[in-house]
């Protein structure tokens, strides 16, 4: 039978936590469906020649509207018999057999850090495709929770299906190579390390204030907010420069992918204290990297970290700085987490999560 599959985010110069998952579980799940299916990807530009290898690539620009309008008229004329939409959104136009994974509903539970018109957007679309969808992947329970709470999606319609994560991504322990960041990326000393889009649901200022806190015990900290910037950024750079640390706290940008392990693995701790998150790739990454870890107790972040994560309330910023110097001056709890972070990666594999999926798309093609 013939698998369609939206590969539209899996071909990114820039990669963020979408555009990852999407071209990964391709990758993955590849092997699992050829021969014995037809793969047909849709994509607005052309991938790698070796990025998906057997898959049949239907290359469909278009430079607005690219889901409903675009797609929709190749699922009119073309449609599989099973189309696989890994980020979100689904086109207007599509086959009965129709699966999507929703990542998370974080504009519902803290609307302030959307802008108006892509909050009502996120609404509107991500209630049609759960409803219109034939099944639902979400990445954790907390996903899935939220969608029948929020939305009344039947459970039995939902399917949790963990992702993986870059397994390339290991302890880089040289100290040139750990320098050689350092200096590229214009950090002068020691450094506490946030990895993620720059926008208000990451919640930075509290980690910003929380972090000003610490420097009267510790002078020569600097804290590093890595990624590129997002929606509603203004504030944070103008926060930052109220409180006199611009020469404390950097914003390198976004960060290659073979810097990545380096940069991580020479924090001397990682935080991550998101109000919402669907899942939280970073987390795992720190963990894959041996680094301690700091995040919040709220949505799929304690589920995703296991045990091998401090956790704290995000909306504390007092418990947020305890936390900060807890990690920074207890070296035997760094070691545990450090540890229990290894042990807990053991749950997550792209492979399984292509296994899950394929799993979906036999029964929805069975049925």
């Amino acid at each position: 039978m013939s698998i369609g599959i939206d590969a539209s985010r899996a071909v990114s110069a820039a990669p963020t936590g979408t555009e990852g998952y999407s071209y990964h579980l391709i990758r993955a799940l590849l092997p699992l469906l050829l021969p014995k299916h037809t793969v047909r990807l849709y994509l607005r530009e052309p991938a790698p020649a070796d990025a998906f290898p057997g898959a049949e690539a239907r290359v469909i620009p278009c430079p607005r509207l690219w889901t409903h309008a675009r797609l929709s008229w190749e699922m009119l004329r073309h449609p599989p018999d099973l189309l696989f939409v890994p980020a979100h959104v689904l086109p207007l136009i599509r086959p009965q057999r129709t699966l999507v994974t929703i990542h998370d509903l974080g504009y519902r539970f803290f609307p302030e850090a959307h802008p108006r018109r892509q909050r009502r957007y996120l609404d509107v679309s991500t209630r049609w495709s759960a409803r219109v969808a034939a099944h639902i992947l979400a990445d954790s329970q907390a996903t899935r929770d939220a969608l029948v709470r929020e939305y009344g999606i039947a459970p039995a319609k939902i399917t949790v299906t963990y992702p993986g994560y870059d397994r390339t991504l290991r302890p880089v322990r040289d100290p040139q190579s750990l320098a050689c960041v350092r200096a590229r990326y214009d950090i002068p000393g020691p450094y506490i390390l946030y990895l993620g889009r720059i926008q208000p649901r990451k919640n930075l200022a509290r980690l910003v204030h929380a972090f000003a806190r610490l420097l009267p015990r510790h002078p020569d900290l600097n804290l590093v907010l890595a990624g590129p910037t997002g929606w509603l950024a203004e504030p944070l750079l103008e926060r930052v420069k109220s409180l006199g640390l611009e020469e404390r706290v950097r914003l390198p940008g976004y960060i290659a992918e073979e810097d990545k392990a380096a940069l991580i693995s020479g924090a001397r701790l990682f935080a991550y204290p998101s109000l919402y998150e669907g899942f939280g790739f970073p987390v795992l990454e720190a963990q894959a990297c041996g680094t301690p870890v700091l995040t919040s107790t709220t949505s799929s972040l304690p589920e995703v970290a296991g045990d091998g994560a401090l956790l704290v309330d995000p909306l504390d910023e007092e418990a947020l700085a305890e936390g900060l110097k807890r990690l920074l001056e207890d070296a035997s709890l760094r070691q545990t987490l450090v540890a229990r972070g290894e042990a807990n990666l053991r749950r997550f594999s792209w492979e399984r999560a292509a296994q899950t999926v394929m799993g979906v798309m036999e029964r929805m093609l069975a049925g």
